[in-house]
């Protein structure tokens, strides 16, 4: 009986998809430590690039007809503009409290203090292209706050209408697939019962197929966080952290600090448990941590959050919504190392400036929607409406980007989340008694 269930237990573990991708992980490290060269090579790291690639092709699909069998789904248009506003107050304030602790984090722990770098020591040929990207982004100093949110929600208004209906789908242009989406999804919101349901069979049809494709395909996840962590052992090594272990484990303890203590705050008042709530999402954790992109958890995430008890309307409106525009661990990255940089290169910062920071940052950090290499080019952007630390001094951080940019990725996926899970409680959206059953029972989901 003993050997029995030692066997069941075995092959439970082998068919555990989080046990292979951990399995990818440790092993890309091992390549990364023992062969370098070939754990940098075109070879290897193809395994994540393809699987992005086709993954990135994959989520237009997903996420329009998910967006569109839920909202045309609900009860009424009323429905849809309730969860939208609470999306939007829901995002503005926690975004604004990642914020809070970029800054305030980095001022206390002073990771850059004692650095003393000169900016005429720098080598900027490796960031020149995002400095050029960062003037689409950056301010005008000659306008108000005021004008400068108005022109930049134009301009990412204007990014989301699509200038065909077919390319947003091939390049997983998020925000232009969520316009498109929504605007059928109202179309169709619009005719009779009878209509509706011609439209909606062959849609919730297809729907079911195409994600039964996505679970499916998520099984060759674990070769992609093996040729992930391959590359980035071998080609950085473990040596290049050592220079700035500083800034990484202030990110580490921000990004902890905002997931544990204020999304744990939250969670608490909605009286659910974060840790048990980390639990059951670990699997996507994992896979963005090792392929460093929020996108290869976003369909899978979403398809979970459904099951789990989450009406369909909320989470397709909510999750693709919040990958777009709640990006909170990226306002985290974003505004420590405006203070990184001013601590390294001895720059004083006086109140007004960290004010500034914040406002400013509160505008820029939206620019980073649809925007490859964001994260550079956000900063640059900020800094350059900021007007007091050099751009080029972003020039600093490309060693230690692509660490970050896991945590990043991470905090974004486990905000957006919460996020989801606290507008649909406060929308009464959501069966709370089967989503705490799957809390406890994870394994099932």
């Amino acid at each position: 009986m003993k050997t029995l269930t030692k066997k069941s237990r075995t092959i439970k573990l082998l068919t555990n998809l989080a046990f292979w991708v951990v399995f990818g992980i440790i092993a890309g490290i091992l390549l990364g430590i023992i062969n370098p060269p070939l754990a940098e090579s075109h070879t290897v790291k193809q395994g994540a690039v393809i699987f992005i690639k086709v993954l990135k092709m994959m989520i237009g699909p997903i996420i329009f007809l998910t967006i569109v069998s839920g909202i045309a789904g609900l009860h009424s248009l009323k429905e849809l503009g309730s969860i939208g506003l609470k999306a939007f107050i829901y995002f503005e304030v926690v975004s604004t409290l990642a914020l809070a602790i970029g800054i305030a984090v980095p001022k206390i722990l002073q990771p850059g203090s004692g650095m003393n770098l000169k900016i005429e020591d720098l080598d900027t040929k490796g960031v020149d292209k995002f400095i050029t990207q960062s003037k689409n982004i950056a301010l005008d100093p000659n306008a108000s706050p005021i004008e400068n949110m108005f022109n930049e929600i134009w301009h990412i208004l204007k990014g989301a209408v699509p200038s065909d209906p077919i390319t947003p789908f091939i390049t997983g242009n998020t925000i232009q697939v969520l316009f498109m989406a929504i605007v059928t999804a109202v179309i169709i919101s619009f005719l009779s019962h009878k209509h509706k349901d011609i439209i909606m069979k062959p849609i919730i049809s297809l729907q079911h197929i195409v994600l039964k494709i996505l679970s499916i395909f998520m099984w060759f996840s674990p070769i992609a966080a093996f040729s992930a962590m391959a590359y980035l052992i071998g080609h950085f090594g473990l040596n290049t952290l050592w220079g700035m272990i500083n800034l990484l484990l202030v990110m580490l303890f921000s990004c902890c600090l905002f997931i544990f203590g204020i999304l744990g705050i939250i969670c608490y008042f909605a009286k659910i448990n974060i840790f048990k709530f980390m639990r059951f999402i670990s699997k996507e954790v994992l896979i963005v941590f090792a392929t460093s992109s929020s996108e290869t958890a976003l369909a899978p995430l979403m398809q979970k959050l459904e099951k789990a008890g989450i009406q369909r309307g909320s989470v397709g409106l909510i999750i693709p919504t919040g990958y777009s525009f709640n990006l909170d661990c990226t306002n985290i990255y974003l505004a420590m190392s405006v203070i990184f940089l001013a601590q390294a290169f001895n720059i004083d910062l006086s109140f007004m400036h960290l004010l500034m920071t914040l406002l400013i940052l509160m505008i820029t950090s939206k620019g980073a929607v649809g925007v490859t290499g964001s994260g550079f080019i956000i900063l640059a952007g900020t800094l350059s409406a900021l007007d007091v630390i050099p751009v080029a001094t972003v020039a600093v951080l490309l060693g230690v980007d692509k660490f970050m940019s896991e945590m990043r990725a991470v905090g974004n996926l486990c905000g957006n989340a919460v996020g989801c899970l606290i507008v649909s409680i406060w929308d009464k959206k959501v069966d709370l008694t089967k989503f705490r059953y799957a809390l406890d029972h994870p394994e099932e989901f």
